[in-house]
């Protein structure tokens, strides 16, 4: 078999691209884009003084100018730990660490809400995530797993991803994978949701592993994605099917 051409960092798009003219029209309306009421609770929680301890704002004053572009650079290494952060894990690090509050926990709504707050003050600023360094490793391990044969349907990220993009899936339009949108409200959850919850779905729809949400698998797959979107704007909240 032929292998697929790889698109070069200009032709990969955002996922807003492959809108219909209406959606597109309605994600860009705050007024009627629906994941704007996530954003509107994050910034209340960002506000809020938790029983004990400081509230975000405290650290960081006029956010609208201090965190603007903070979003743009995730998924990051932590410098002190080596691990790999995506935006959520910085949050829930902030939350424990220096708010000796308990974490919010993955997908739950206070997090999705903050994420989606913290991440739409870098809306409309392109993505420039760090992929050498101490980053290379994790860059390296998610391009395997997008490149990898996975699943009882033996896909891998890529046949889609890069070699079906444009074609319809289900009445949905195959984009490059582009994650900027995240979180994202999606028609078919009736919800706003993480990108971990997308590729999780994208596991099981080719029926391979499920990977836990914050996983180190999905991390460095999200920066993998990341990289690939590389100078693609920020859409948090970006509307999907």
């Amino acid at each position: 078999m032929a292998l697929l051409a790889l698109p070069a960092a200009a032709q990969v798009k955002s996922g807003s691209e492959f809108l219909s003219p209406g959606m597109a029209r309605q994600q860009a309306d705050e007024t009627r884009n629906p994941g704007f009421f996530w954003v509107e609770q994050g910034e209340g929680l960002f506000s809020a003084r938790p029983p004990q301890g400081q509230a975000c704002i405290v650290c960081h004053a006029e956010p609208r100018q201090s965190l603007r572009g903070a979003a743009t650079r995730y998924p990051q290494v932590d410098a002190a730990s080596g691990k790999l952060l995506n935006l959520e894990g910085r949050i829930e690090q902030c939350r424990v660490e220096r708010q000796t509050q308990p974490a919010f926990g993955h997908e739950s709504a206070e997090l999705l809400a903050m994420t989606a707050y913290i991440a739409s003050l870098s809306r409309g600023l392109p993505m420039d995530v760090a992929t050498d360094g101490a980053a290379k490793p994790f860059y390296e391990a998610g391009k395997a797993f997008f490149e990898r044969r996975q699943g009882q349907l033996n896909l891998s990220c890529q046949q889609c991803h890069d070699g079906l993009v444009g074609q319809k899936l289900r009445g949905d339009t195959i984009s490059h994978g582009a994650g900027t949108g995240y979180p994202a409200y999606r028609l078919e959850w009736n919800s706003v949701g993480s990108l971990h919850r997308r590729l999780r779905a994208c596991s099981l729809g080719v029926r391979a592993t499920q990977f836990d949400f914050g996983s180190p698998e999905y991390l460095a797959l999200e920066l993998y994605l990341a990289g690939r979107a590389k100078d693609l704007p920020v859409e948090t909240p970006a509307i999907r099917r």
